[in-house]
């Protein structure tokens, strides 16, 4: 089994659901949940319930460190998250509309600290591919770190993956300068709505098939629509899987861990996007980014 290292943002969730019609400026019902969160750390919790061999490496607020490494070990990950003295744990609101879709405010916090120091070369030891998220990037103070991860990983022989993640944080930073930044990767996960401002381009297949000139592998995500993977002239596509939507947090998070722990294994692309699918679907039915809500 390969050992996969996550390495990237925890965070605390704090989803709000209204339960009516939004009173502005008044009250409204609404179911409230604090939750573990963070891209990165969702995707090395829904390998680790998956039954893969996966390591966390991230940041927190001193009094979130221990919370969140207990919340991942629960999964079986070997999570290594480093208590910060100066700052808080990261938090995100996620404002939940009637589809489930989310509104997010971020306060990176502990993230943006993530340093060389927290990186040793033991976190490489064992591990035979690395995933990293697109918010590690687009953190001025964050990226040379990943960067240099990056490059000892593929020293190492490790496969590498990065999910773009925010199409937003894309804009400010522009196309050409993320796919410099990731221009190593061997597989790259992003959404549709990534995909079409990385190619310039609309249609799914074309998006898929710009982006596989670059690297070894695209995987695009297309919500309902299910995914595909466009690899050296072909490509596979998977359903979705059905499931009664419930909040789409963590959705991609989960499909990227479905995806990589068959991946990681075996490179066959069907077994691989359905196992990502049937993550996704599982991801969406409950209230919160990791598996069980």
């Amino acid at each position: 089994m390969t050992r996969i290292l996550v390495v990237g943002d925890v965070v605390d969730d704090i989803v709000v659901r209204p339960l009516g019609s939004v009173n502005t400026a008044s009250d409204t019902d609404a179911e409230i949940r604090r939750t573990a969160g963070g891209s990165a750390a969702n995707v090395a919790a829904w390998l680790g319930h998956l039954g893969a061999d996966a390591r966390f490496v991230g940041r927190a607020g001193v009094e979130g460190a221990a919370r969140h490494r207990a919340a991942l070990s629960a999964y079986g990950v070997d999570a290594r998250v480093t208590a910060d003295p100066d700052t808080e744990t990261a938090t995100i609101v996620l404002n939940l509309d009637p589809a489930g879709e989310r509104t997010m405010f971020v306060d990176r916090a502990a993230n943006a600290r993530l340093s060389p120091g927290d990186l040793p070369p033991s976190v490489l030891e064992g591990v035979g591919w690395l995933h990293l998220t697109g918010y590690s990037f687009f953190d001025d103070a964050v990226r040379p770190a990943v960067l240099d991860l990056q490059q000892r990983a593929r020293g190492a022989g490790c496969g590498v993956s990065v999910d773009p993640s925010s199409a937003g944080f894309l804009a400010r930073c522009g196309a050409d300068t993320f796919l410099e930044w990731v221009g190593g990767a061997d597989v790259l996960l992003p959404n549709l709505l990534e995909g079409r401002f990385l190619t310039g381009l609309s249609e799914p297949d074309d998006v898929a098939a710009a982006l596989a000139e670059r690297f070894p592998a695209v995987v695009l995500t297309l919500g309902a629509e299910g995914a595909l993977l466009a690899s050296a002239g072909s490509s596979t596509r998977v359903r979705a899987e059905p499931a009664v939507v419930v909040d789409t947090t963590g959705a991609g998070d989960a499909f990227a861990a479905g995806f990589l722990s068959v991946w990681t294994s075996e490179a066959d692309p069907a077994a691989a996007l359905a196992a990502g699918a049937r993550a996704s679907a599982q991801a969406i039915s409950v209230l919160g980014a990791r598996p069980g809500g």
